[in-house]
């Protein structure tokens, strides 16, 4: 996918990664992607973008995902 930013002042001051990490994080926080894909488009691995979402004050997990986790803890680690 290609996509053509316009060579505008305002935007000038930011990089192609700064711009693709600056999309990423907004698909991951509106729920358009998660942690995996949004680190892709981003081209960082997996704990340079959940440091960018903590610089950016979005979660890194919602409620409904920590539940599924501690399900999948439970069951791995049932007696």
């Amino acid at each position: 996918m290609v996509m053509n930013i316009p060579d505008t002042p305002a935007l000038r001051a930011f990089s192609v990664n700064d711009l693709r990490l600056e999309l990423a994080c907004a698909l991951y926080q509106h729920g358009r992607l998660g942690k995996v894909a949004a680190s892709e488009l981003a081209e960082v691995d997996l704990f340079s973008f959940q440091q960018a979402l903590y610089e950016r004050g979005i979660p890194a997990a919602d409620e409904t995902s920590l539940d599924q986790d501690i399900a999948a803890l439970d069951r791995l680690f049932a007696k």
